[in-house]
């Protein structure tokens, strides 16, 4: 593969795809974006003309099967995300597949045992944007112990008034979405990076609008919550909570707080804070730039086929650790009681 050109093709060509992996890939030496199928041949075409793709097609197991496709790029809404990568992983055909993995665990779980039996074709998981920059920062200042005992971590994520009127939007859309709720599995994931999973998650959600319009203009109920709170007890000993909200208005961007026995972090704004005992206030931490990160997605997708890295940015692995936290959320909102982790 890495004495060749790669021919990837594109199974959804959402904002996402346009605006980041399409270009990506494009801009990658030795890569060729070969073919595309969105959900109609209209749209298609047009993300065909202005990416100047030469290949349109309105099947996408065609596409799969296509022998000039060496991989496959899923930008699709989650519900396909399962049914696709087995099918491409079949067709023995590298998969990346957008992020929110699947709808569920059970998929999730699917998708990495198709993976497992296919141990020479690369599969990788859009990974959670939000934190890249910082990580390897705050990876390397918890070794340090600079927060001495890891205790507890907060999340808060929202910022935006209710919108009674709004559309129904895919993320709305449990047939479209499943389990997954706002942005609570794209934060789970930053956390996995940093302190590592929960041993058990116990939640309360609310939907304040239970029923929205979809594109025909046809009323839908809304299975997934506007607003809701996590309490997890991590492998490490802290105590997670996460409030993921998008009835919160004026609440200011989205945050991550650390508090160790010694010292506390802040994540806000793509930047880092810190203090430690003693100190009045928290102050910015610099960023080295050996440690600063960034978005490199399709670059290592494509080094990974060409046998150059591992996928680390995210592997299926983690995504199914992610989806069944996201599938223990619902439970526990269901149940009212908390519920165990691994599945």
């Amino acid at each position: 593969m890495s004495t060749k050109n790669i021919r990837v093709g594109i199974i959804g060509a959402g904002a996402n795809t346009t605006s980041k992996h399409i270009p990506g890939l494009q801009a990658i030496e030795g890569v060729d974006i070969v073919a595309v199928c969105n959900r109609s041949r209209e749209s298609g075409e047009r993300v065909a003309s202005q990416f100047d793709i030469p290949h349109v097609y309105e099947d996408w197991m065609a596409l799969i099967n296509a022998p000039e496709v060496d991989a496959v790029m899923i930008g699709t809404w989650p519900y396909m995300h399962c049914r696709l990568t087995l099918a491409a992983l079949e067709a023995d055909k590298h998969v990346m597949c957008e992020a929110r993995m699947a709808m569920n665990a059970e998929e999730a779980h699917r998708m990495l045992n198709a993976a497992r039996m296919k141990p020479n074709l690369v599969t990788q998981i859009v990974p959670s944007p939000f934190t890249l920059r910082v990580d390897k920062t705050v990876k390397r200042l918890l070794a340090e112990g600079y927060l001495g005992d890891l205790l507890a971590v907060e999340v808060r994520a929202g910022g935006s008034f209710l919108d009674k009127e709004a559309a129904m939007h895919w993320r709305n859309d449990f047939d479209l979405s499943g389990y997954n709720i706002m942005s609570m599995g794209i934060w789970y994931e930053a956390l996995l990076r940093w302190v590592g999973g929960a041993k058990s998650v116990a939640a309360m959600g609310k939907t304040f609008v239970n029923m929205r319009k979809d594109s025909a203009g046809v009323l839908k109920p809304v299975r997934i919550p506007d607003h809701i709170d996590i309490m997890g007890d991590l492998a490490c000993g802290a105590q997670l909570h996460m409030q993921i909200s998008s009835i919160s208005g004026l609440l200011g961007g989205p945050e991550a707080y650390l508090f160790g026995s010694e010292g506390t972090i802040r994540f806000a704004g793509n930047k880092l804070y810190g203090g430690q005992r003693g100190d009045e206030t928290l102050r910015e931490i610099e960023i080295p730039e050996s440690e600063a990160g960034g978005w490199r997605v399709e670059e290592e997708f494509i080094n990974a086929i060409r046998g150059q890295e591992e996928i680390t940015h995210t592997n299926f692995e983690d995504g199914v650790k992610y989806m069944e936290f996201t599938e223990a959320v619902t439970r526990s909102m269901q149940s009212g009681c908390a519920v165990a982790l691994p599945l």
